[in-house]
């Protein structure tokens, strides 16, 4: 069985228009055309069995709209979306209320797209709230590559926010991207063995050696596969995880065990 607990759709209506420029701003291939039945279509392509869909609200005005939709999508055909929140939101427990009561298992973040630091009291604000819910919360860690001049999510902000908040985060805050794209030595020297859980999105295949490095040193158990489509191959990175070869029951571990846990899955 295979999780990939990270990737994006947008709106159909608006899909295409959005690949286009993101595509054009990252300067990144996309995999697929953005849409949910696009997801489906590299699910069925790639042998992945359940996707997570990780919304971004560029501003405070989407934030409604976008959690009805993943409240009306979630769940179907192996599709299941998490919430969205912008740091200038002012109704920040009325958000995180209708996210929880609506079934959706967290929040996902973009310090970058937000424009935001992560140790904005914003963030802090909101990542405490989520926790006290039971809401886990996704943040995208380390280099954007559509804002490589500032990076808005570094491995130091990470620690400034678990020292403020302690216990009362632990095992509740996702790292995209190993927690931290671009940065694995810092990665390694500063989160590795926190109680954080962090996903494989988009740095796989950039730097296969040092990413099993530290799954090995932070501990299987929290280690997420994802992929980040449409902005990867999930397919890539499913045979880039079995070529690692880790042992068995660390690969389910990797795979899926982690992800059902998290998302309260049978």
């Amino acid at each position: 069985m295979v999780v990939d607990f990270h990737t994006h759709t947008f709106p159909d209506k608006i899909a295409a228009r959005t690949i286009e420029y993101l595509s054009k701003k990252g300067n990144i291939k996309p995999y697929s055309d953005g849409t949910v039945d696009g997801l489906k279509a590299s699910m069925k392509k790639s042998g992945v069995d359940i996707s997570v869909v990780l919304p971004v609200a560029t501003s405070p005005k989407q934030v409604d709209s976008i959690n009805r939709l993943s409240t009306e999508q979630s769940g179907k055909d192996g599709v299941y979306f998490f919430g969205a929140i912008h740091p200038d939101s002012e109704n920040v427990g009325e958000i995180l209320d209708f996210v929880k009561r609506s079934g959706l298992r967290g929040i996902k973040i973009h310090p970058d797209y937000q424009d935001a630091f992560f140790d904005d009291d914003r963030y802090v604000k909101i990542i405490a709230e989520a926790a006290k819910r039971d809401l886990l919360v996704v943040t995208h860690a380390g280099i954007d590559v559509g804002y490589r001049d500032c990076v808005h999510c570094t491995p130091d902000m990470i620690l400034h926010v678990m020292d403020r908040l302690g216990s009362l985060i632990d095992n509740k805050l996702v790292l995209a991207h190993l927690g931290g794209f671009g940065l694995p030595d810092e990665v390694m020297e500063k989160l590795v063995g926190k109680p954080v859980y962090m996903d494989t999105a988009a740095v796989l295949d950039l730097y296969p050696d040092k990413c099993l490095e530290i799954m090995r040193r932070h501990g299987f158990d929290k280690i997420l596969f994802a992929s980040d489509l449409p902005w990867a191959d999930q397919k890539k990175f499913i045979d880039i995880v079995k070529n690692m070869h880790i042992c068995e029951a660390d690969e389910d571990r990797v795979f899926y065990k982690n992800a059902l846990s998290l998302l309260n899955i049978e």
